[in-house]
């Protein structure tokens, strides 16, 4: 199951009423949402949504009847055991880790930043951003690792040469292990337009 389906299946098993449909499903050859529903006293959208939800998943099989020339839906239940494996490795970003060393990066000019240093210096322990225009800005604050502190400590003045992630990281003293914290804050900072690559 791929993560999206997984939060799909989530979010419905949790509903109180799950437990309930699903124990109708098993007693009943095939139900419609509104017997289920009015079997259950919950209301027939709530029924049809969970019954669909679960058609998508492939748990539950949907047929189209007709009664009086007038269409409408079954359900039966098509698996007896539900096991929820997700392959988190698929989250990972498909850019080499090579690659993504060799970026440039450096401040954003403007960027309307302000980086909180660590107590003991030499890395931040913050940085919190002002986001929106006028009354309707807002400030986030984005608390970082110990290895982010160093990078951003030793990230390059918005006047300066920008730098490799990979020449950064080798600066500031941050062990292969933490590429992947540095590679996520490094995005997170580029989206919010604290950091620019490759200018």
């Amino acid at each position: 199951m791929n993560f999206e389906s997984a939060a799909i299946f989530g979010h419905y098993i949790s509903k109180e009423y799950a437990k309930d449909i699903f124990r109708l499903l098993q007693t009943y050859h095939n139900v419609s949402a509104s017997e289920a529903a009015s079997r259950l006293n919950l209301h027939v959208k709530t029924v049809q949504d969970f019954l669909e939800a679960m058609a998508s998943l492939h748990i539950v099989m949907k047929e189209e009847v007709y009664e009086k020339k007038r269409p409408y839906f079954r359900y039966s239940l098509t698996e007896e055991k539900i096991s929820l494996e997700i392959d988190l490795g698929l989250l990972k970003s498909d850019v080499s880790h090579k690659e993504r060393l060799s970026v440039k990066v450096r401040e954003k000019q403007n960027a309307r930043v302000r980086f909180i240093t660590a107590r003991y210096g030499q890395f931040i322990s913050s940085v919190v951003i002002w986001i929106g225009e006028g009354r309707d800005g807002k400030e986030r604050k984005i608390n970082l690792t110990e290895p982010q502190g160093r990078f951003m400590f030793n990230l390059p003045f918005p006047s300066a040469r920008p730098k490799t992630i990979g020449a950064i990281m080798e600066s500031a003293g941050i062990e292969a292990i933490h590429e992947c914290e540095i590679f996520d804050i490094v995005n997170l900072l580029t989206d919010l337009k604290v950091i620019e690559c490759d200018p």
